[in-house]
């Protein structure tokens, strides 16, 4: 055939780079957070991370859906989901990187430098760069120890293989397996966030090692990971709702009666099954005390939260990244994408977005490296539902924009550039699951009555006082408007302004001053406009991207 073109002036594709060594924001984080921590662990993680090899496995994960067998060929119910080898390459990878309940293991030992919580967040959110997906059951396993404590004798039989390195997916007795998985179950499809309309019953059934023993019989209209080994869920007992252990193989090795209805077919996170179950007098195991159901596992969800905000700053790195090394090797009118003024606005402005969001995502992580210290629980409780809020509320818009860099390349589910569109249909997820915008807001209006809550946001912004007027004056209304909030209609917005004032206190403290002036200019003081690239004339523009840019 003759040939008709020359293919010029596309991008190399950008495969086989550290994602950890070129990620200077997450690196600066990390020594303001846990400057005690040896970082040559997340240096070879990124490194695997960013291989050609490690992205060609989350292509085929994501491209080779989960398919569910209900029954064997002989009729036999089975309820089991197969998943492409290369969801299991990166799950074996995921576990032995301790991305999953390892943190709870090496608390109170001096390892990681006393912050086992910040480098496993770190981790997580380079994982995320490569594929999104197959961390739901991994961050539900990280999660479920703190709720797994309200049964001590299930928590010392299954928190060593929880926090194992070894990943086993064969549906075997938990005693036969190196390591194990968990996950959870609270929606069904009358109530939504609405977990206390939860019809799902919990009759009692006896006694044993494990404590009270029930069965339940019901269903969950959003049941994610269905091939862990076990998960906390929802039920009303006598007492009211209340939270279960419930395991998917029973100790006689036989299958507990957890039916598997269908998979859901979603937008994104293609890689990860996520089914709706029934409950045919399931075998399950009290978690806490009856009637206490919420409490005990939304101290499951507070961790789940942070992997939300730690998970969307991961996406929106990858994708300024993505948009990054395109403009730079595309030229267009003349010169390179990226020395077009336009296009340099727009990619300085989503690189201060995405290290703001580093910032705070990681800062809230070190809240449970120090339980301890009363500062640290108050900031907790109320950095959780802001960050989530906040980080997950401007993934999409990051995304969109970030895809509109590359132009039509971006748009194509093919290649280097598919990762792109896997990114902007994964953003919305992390807004929606562990609570949706509404539900974090109010959450924080709840947190603001813990304690002395409005001392302890002084206290966080303290340090930067002084830096930035406009930082200044918002920091000042704010324990004004915390006092006045009359209505609940007015808390989205004080979880963006206190959002932003806690990331603009951050980025004083550990970015480059070019860094820290810009998003003060435009996210606190208001010079900027309703999308991104509106960033002032002023903005040392060269300087925000140079330290962005992924090689």
């Amino acid at each position: 055939m003759d040939a008709t073109h020359e293919v010029f002036n596309q991008p190399t594709p950008l495969v086989d780079y550290n994602l950890f060594d070129i990620n200077h924001p997450l690196r600066d984080a990390l020594k303001f957070n846990a400057p005690q921590l040896e970082l040559s662990a997340l240096a070879h993680l990124g490194g695997v991370l960013g291989s050609a090899e490690m992205q060609g496995h989350a292509r085929l994960a994501n491209i080779h859906a989960p398919v569910l067998h209900t029954h064997d060929r002989f009729g036999r119910r089975i309820d089991e989901v197969e998943f492409h080898p290369s969801y299991h390459v990166l799950m074996k990878t995921a576990v032995g990187a301790g991305l999953h309940g390892a943190p709870w293991g090496s608390e109170g030992t001096g390892r990681d430098g006393g912050s086992p919580h910040v480098r496993r967040a770190a981790g997580f959110m380079l994982f995320t760069e490569l594929e999104p997906s197959i961390l739901c059951p991994i961050s539900m396993s990280y999660a479920v120890t703190p709720a797994l404590r309200g049964n001590a004798a299930i928590c010392a039989d299954w928190g060593p293989k929880l926090a194992s390195l070894w990943y086993d997916p064969a549906l075997k007795p938990w005693r036969d397996k190196p390591g194990l998985t968990m996950g959870m179950g609270m929606t069904e499809k009358q109530g939504g966030s609405d977990v206390r309309a939860n019809t799902t019953r919990a009759a009692r059934a006896g006694s044993d090692a494990w404590g009270e023993r029930y069965e339940l019989w019901g269903h969950k209209w959003f049941f994610s990971a269905p091939m862990c080994d076990a998960f906390l869920v929802l039920a009303q007992a006598p007492a009211g709702l209340s939270c279960f252990f419930l395991p998917r193989v029973l100790e006689d090795g036989s299958r507990n009666a957890i039916r598997i209805q269908r998979l859901k077919d979603k937008l994104g996170n293609k890689a990860n099954a996520s089914s709706e179950v029934e409950f045919h007098g399931a075998s399950a195991w009290l978690v806490g005390e009856e009637g206490r159901g919420i409490p005990q596992i939304l101290e499951m969800g507070t961790m789940t939260r942070l992997d939300c905000a730690l998970g969307t700053s991961g996406l929106m790195r990858q994708a300024l990244g993505l948009a990054l090394d395109h403009a730079s090797q595309r030229q267009a009118f003349g010169k390179p994408l990226l020395a077009q003024p336009l296009m340099k606005n727009v990619l300085a402005d989503l690189a201060l977005e995405s290290e703001a969001a580093t910032a705070l995502a990681i800062r809230l992580a070190r809240t449970f490296d120090r339980p301890q210290d009363a500062h640290e629980r108050l900031m907790a409780r109320l950095l959780t539902p802001v960050a989530k809020f906040w980080i997950c509320k401007r993934g999409s818009h990051f995304a969109q924009e970030a895809m509109e860099c590359l132009g039509g390349n971006g748009y194509v589910e093919e290649g280097g550039e598919g990762v792109m569109a896997r990114i902007y249909r994964e953003m919305p997820l992390n807004s929606i699951w562990e609570g949706a915008g509404n539900i974090m807001a109010l959450d924080l209006l709840r947190g603001l009555r813990k304690g002395d809550a409005i001392a302890a946001l002084a206290q966080e912004l303290k340090p930067a006082r002084g830096s930035d007027a406009a930082l200044d004056r918002l920091a000042d209304a704010l324990p004004a408007r915390i006092e006045a909030m009359a209505t609940e209609a007015e808390a989205r917005r004080l979880a963006q302004d206190v959002a932003l004032a806690v990331q603009a206190a951050l980025l004083v403290q550990t970015a480059p001053p070019a860094v820290a002036a810009a998003f003060c200019a435009s996210r606190v003081a208001g010079d900027w406009g309703h999308a991104f690239g509106t960033l002032g004339a002023g903005t040392d523009f060269d300087s925000i991207i140079a330290r962005a840019r992924p090689r």
